[in-house]
């Protein structure tokens, strides 16, 4: 009789997420990670030299729509910035249509997923999200593709990479850090949509995604304020950078979270004012002017 074995802590349901490793908190690490992130680096000229179909506000509706899926699917969080990475890279070396972005954007999510995910994204669901515009086979070739044009180089540095090391090494209350981490992790995700920041090393990004999520949060070091000096004066010796151009980074996602921050709100005033107008005129608010629909 054969027997059969079960883990059954916990909820079977559940995605099994690995813990952090204290050990990739290192300065070995770091250093490893400084020295590999310019090879990874896109072109930042590459709408002008490569691509002539696309255009960068293209680049961002899809990076928006990739960033939609992962957080609708619970992605794990890197996922998202590797996807976004390999969608770059790909771009700076291959001419690419515009009715093939979305399927570009879809197999770069296949493939971080598949790296980073415990359970991948199927090309069957990824296929769903673009309303069936693509088939699994158009995926799984595109798939191939891009692995081909990154030379099956997948290994990635992103901003994430970062940010658990430059949080280890802050004397930030226990209780503020997950807090400050959330706030840092959604500025390199609002970086990643746009285009300003392509060609800046991910470590910039970083440094300045949390010294945007302290200053905006108004931590405290120690029982006293944070100085944002002294907090860009350690990053920028951290990541070997310069001061003023950490600086200028992280005011430069401030403005970027300040315009994202007034569209929102402006798009949603419009959504509100369409709406009301349709209750008022006994209209229907859908684009192509359909009610009563029974599937």
């Amino acid at each position: 009789m054969e027997a059969q074995l079960f883990c059954c802590e916990g909820d079977l349901s559940a995605v099994r997420r690995a813990y952090r490793d204290s050990n990739l908190l290192t300065d070995r690490v770091l250093n490893a990670l400084l020295r590999a992130e310019d090879k990874y680096l896109p072109a930042p000229n590459y709408f002008k030299c490569v691509q002539s179909e696309i255009a960068p506000y293209m680049r961002r509706i899809v990076a928006t729509w990739i960033l939609e899926v992962c957080e609708e699917q619970k992605c794990e969080e890197e996922v998202f910035p590797l996807a976004i990475n390999y969608l770059d890279r790909f771009l700076s070396v291959e001419p690419t249509r515009k009715n093939h972005l979305q399927l570009l954007g879809a197999a770069c999510m296949f493939l971080a997923s598949k790296l980073r995910e415990t359970i991948p994204l199927t090309a069957e669901r990824l296929c769903i999200y673009t309303d069936n515009s693509v088939t699994p086979s158009q995926l799984l070739q595109m798939e191939v593709l891009v692995l081909n044009k990154l030379k099956w180089d997948l290994a990635s540095v992103t901003p994430l990479d970062f940010i658990d090391y430059f949080m280890s090494h802050l004397s930030v209350r226990r209780e503020n850090k997950a807090i400050l981490r959330k706030h840092a992790q959604t500025f390199v995700a609002l970086c990643a949509t746009d285009v300003k920041f392509i060609a800046s090393p991910p470590s910039m990004v970083a440094a300045g995604s949390i010294m945007a999520a302290v200053e905006g949060l108004q931590m405290k070091l120690a029982g006293n304020v944070l100085m944002l000096q002294k907090l860009t004066k350690q990053l920028a010796q951290t990541i070997r950078s310069d001061p003023d151009c950490l600086k200028a980074c992280r005011e430069q996602i401030e403005t970027l979270l300040e315009t994202s921050l007034g569209q929102a709100q402006q798009h949603h005033s419009v959504t509100v004012e369409i709406k009301n107008a349709g209750e008022g005129q006994g209209l229907s608010t859908t684009p192509t002017d359909v009610r009563d629909i029974n599937i």
